[in-house]
């Protein structure tokens, strides 16, 4: 513990510093090709959407003392033969079969092959249906819910710290956060759900805490940019990231052991499926978001800012002054 206080010491007074800002060259391309290499898994494999957003029918068998999901696709292919099915187990008493969107007649058989199949009265087969109409509208809400967020943040973001520049920056932090997160989503083979979605803009919100950390930090540290704290822009916001370094790793950790409790336990060890896509989206995205706010929306930043008149001939007159100090000495 003492070790890792004296880390965090050191880190917050400059005397061991990572190079966020000075080599962000790297990290930007590193950056790019991660989001790249997101947008081009749906070409690998395709995304699959959850019936909320496609539409199809879905069957509950409950009263299940031992549920066995091997024993539903073939009941529904019995009937149905080209179905597409997806099992899943619910509790530890029932099965969900979720199924391309079938007749009223088709309907009830399959509800009989399945109380067949599992040995329960028919009445222990629940069935439901969702119309395309109804997946469009779902989703068409969560695109309007994440523009919204997106909106408002750039607003608040623009108030609070007076400034665009801190903006664009979180902002782009953020779509990067949520493309990587998909990818990653995408390639494990995750349906993305309504749960998805709604983990999807949880993570935004603590990526954009963090990030609001990270430059509240700069904020103060580049207020007193100039000749007296002896440090250019970039040097500033490098100090502030530092600064706020073991923070960020802390939170990290603090949040994602919890959620990754409910996804490695939970959804893969005991079979809690239904937990799996918003445990998944929420733990890859913590992730993402802590490695985004320091090697994407700081450093990018301060890129934004460097090119302004006032930080060239602050930068400059400090750079003189280092100068003269270091002719002096």
């Amino acid at each position: 513990m003492g070790a890792m206080s004296r880390f965090g010491n050191n880190l917050y007074t400059g005397k061991v510093s990572f190079p966020f800002v000075g080599r962000r060259r790297l990290w930007f391309l590193i950056a790019i090709l991660l989001v790249v290499g997101s947008a081009l898994v749906p070409l690998l494999r395709p995304i699959q959407f959850s019936i909320e957003f496609t539409g199809g029918s879905q069957f509950t068998v409950s009263g299940l003392s031992a549920p066995n999901q091997s024993l539903a696709a073939p009941a529904v292919e019995k009937i149905v033969a080209d179905a597409h099915t997806k099992v899943t187990t619910v509790g530890n008493t029932a099965v969900r079969v979720q199924t391309d969107q079938m007749t009223s007649d088709q309907t009830q058989e399959v509800r009989q092959s399945l109380a067949d199949a599992y040995k329960v009265e028919i009445d222990e087969v629940t069935s439901s249906f969702i119309g395309p109409s109804w997946g469009a509208d779902v989703t068409r809400q969560s695109l309007w819910g994440l523009a919204i967020f997106l909106a408002l943040t750039f607003l608040i973001l623009a108030l609070y710290f007076r400034t665009w520049k801190m903006s664009v920056a979180a902002i782009l932090g953020l779509v990067d956060v949520l493309v990587i997160t998909i990818g990653i989503y995408a390639l494990a083979g995750f349906e993305i759900s309504p749960a998805a979605v709604i983990g999807f803009l949880t993570i935004l919100a603590y990526s954009l805490y963090d990030t609001t950390v990270v430059f509240d930090k700069i904020r103060e540290n580049t207020r007193e940019d100039g000749e007296a704290s002896g440090r250019t822009f970039g040097e500033s916001v490098n100090l502030a990231v530092n600064q706020t370094l073991v923070r960020s790793i802390n939170t990290t950790v603090v949040a994602a052991l919890p959620v990754g409790a409910i996804l490695f336990i939970g959804a893969f060890w005991l079979g809690a499926e239904t937990l799996s896509d918003i445990s998944l989206s929420i733990f890859v995205g913590i992730i993402v978001a802590a490695y985004s706010t320091l090697f994407v929306a700081a450093p990018l930043y301060s890129l934004l800012r460097e090119n302004e008149k006032s930080v060239l001939s602050r930068d400059k007159k400090v750079l003189i002054a280092r100068e003269r100090a270091a002719a002096a000495a």
